[in-house]
């Protein structure tokens, strides 16, 4: 079950992303064409040395996909409104996503980058490029010219992650390159609006996974871990102490990453799903102000002209309560499931029609492509 947590809604102090020193601003670069997928991506993940005890489960991960968590140091220079120049430099985290020379990071720990350099677990270094970046997932894919890189192995849709499960986080908080830390899974699908992230951000975040596994500046982009070393999430943002809070992270599924990984490696762009309507969360006192018969939900408020949703007939006062088998309980609900479908895609929403005066409906609806 996909289930919207409230998060601090009275917390004034911005969430963290969590990449070191600097903010910047926008860039993407092309390279020649990527080889075959299949070939390129790790299968399994590498074995364990027989040196590292197995009842250190934490140490044996590191062991594994230490070698797959690269630094990404970012220099950027811009021009300042007075005519002079302003040179900036920062520090994230990325984890080799294709052997061929792909590695997966976080949006804003390259954009704007005018120089990208890749620092690798065993002492090497090599100027990186941009592919292409994708600022609502806050994924960002990065190119080196090598060709025999320790891919990760990404766990793919489907793998189990639950709360209370072991969760080991690969990074270079303030430039420590490859520093491991460890806690749990805390908690699943979970949003952070907007107007928490200090201005960075337009959109909500939405479909995150949280963990206790301390996240710092400069964690950005590293690895989440399971037990069995499969990456299951891209470290992205934390919550400050100064919050009154300790030990909140999060990271975007692997699902995500490797969907848009995919996308920006084949056309330097992603390309969203869309349904065509405008809609606000329900909440209990809305549903009981109007005598709805579920508490949770995604109201339509408007249904774009000739779009997808008014093609299938959805309209305005639905309630959708679920997108084929994942029950929508507020929009960040929503977006997270359509990330898991392209345009030209068919999904069943399940509605309650007219605001839940009537009785429960199944209605199909052929995805769009969101507009640029």
């Amino acid at each position: 079950m996909r289930g919207k947590a409230a998060l601090y809604p009275a917390l004034t102090i911005a969430l963290v992303l969590a990449f070191g020193l600097v903010a910047l601003v926008g860039c993407s670069s092309g390279g020649e064409a990527p080889g075959p997928r299949d070939q390129n991506v790790a299968q399994a993940v590498p074995e364990v040395s027989g040196d590292v005890p197995e009842d250190e489960p934490v140490a044996r991960v590191a062991a594994q996909v230490g070698p797959s968590v690269v630094q990404v140091n970012v220099r950027a220079v811009q021009s300042t409104p007075f005519g002079g120049v302003q040179e900036g430099s920062g520090v994230g985290s990325g984890v080799i996503y294709r052997n061929d020379g792909y590695i997966v990071t976080n949006n804003h720990v390259v954009q704007g980058a005018n120089e990208v350099n890749i620092a690798f677990a065993d002492g090497s270094k090599e100027r990186g490029q941009v592919v292409g970046t994708d600022p609502s997932s806050e994924i960002a894919v990065v190119r080196v010219e090598r060709r025999d890189l320790p891919a990760a192995k990404f766990a793919e849709a489907g793998t189990d992650v639950v709360p209370g499960q072991l969760a080991v986080a690969i990074g270079s908080p303030s430039g420590f390159q490859s520093t491991v830390t460890s806690g749990v899974i805390s908690g699943l699908n979970r949003e952070i609006p907007a107007e928490i992230t200090g201005g960075r951000r337009e959109e909500a975040l939405v479909d995150l996974i949280q963990t206790d596994a301390p996240i710092s500046p400069g964690n950005s982009g590293g690895a989440l871990l399971n037990r069995d070393g499969e990456v299951v999430g891209v470290n992205v943002a934390y919550l400050p102490p100064e919050s009154g809070v300790e030990s909140i992270g999060f990271a975007v599924p692997s699902s995500t990453a490797i969907s848009v990984a995919d996308q920006l490696i084949e056309t330097g762009q992603v390309s969203r799903p869309f349904l065509g309507i405008s809609n606000r969360d329900l909440t209990p006192e809305i549903a009981e102000q109007f005598s709805l018969p579920v508490q949770r939900g995604v109201i339509v408020v408007e249904v774009e002209s000739g779009g997808p949703a008014d093609r299938a007939g959805l309209r305005r006062e639905d309630v959708i309560t679920a997108l084929d088998s994942t029950e929508v309980e507020g929009s960040g609900d929503l977006l997270g499931a359509l990330r898991d479908y392209r345009p030209g895609d068919t999904v069943t929403l399940t509605v309650l029609r007219g605001g839940g005066a009537g009785d429960e409906e199944r209605i199909e609806v052929e995805l769009g492509e969101r507009p640029q």
